[in-house]
């Protein structure tokens, strides 16, 4: 599968993180080629948030894929930074170049 896309709803922070995971495995479990964490609706990114982003990331990698992270606030995009996430997964904006074509789409409400 080319791409996958999963769109997290609330914030991504210790009490969401498992709910997160399981809908990020199940993802995974498709063996795409690029997995896109759509951060728009997410305002806030603790430390397990970030953990969670870089797990789902090493876990891409080891079957060949990658992750990106689209669209995250300001807030996130800062505690992104200040992590250095930002120079291990792709962060990219809301229009970036990623269409290829029809993609299985997830909500996660947290």
């Amino acid at each position: 599968m080319p791409l996958v896309e999963v769109q997290v709803r609330g914030d991504l922070d210790a009490s969401s993180a498992p709910g997160v995971n399981d809908v990020l495995e199940e993802a995974l479990a498709l063996h795409p080629r690029q997995l896109v964490i759509d951060l728009a609706d997410c305002e806030i990114i603790d430390a397990a948030g970030i953990l969670l982003l870089l797990d789902a990331h090493r876990r891409a990698m080891r079957d060949g894929g990658m992750v990106a992270l689209r669209s995250p606030s300001a807030r996130a995009r800062r505690n992104l930074k200040l992590a250095k996430v930002d120079r291990v997964l792709q962060v990219i904006s809301p229009d970036g170049d990623l269409t290829l074509g029809d993609f299985p789409r997830r909500d996660v409400t947290p």
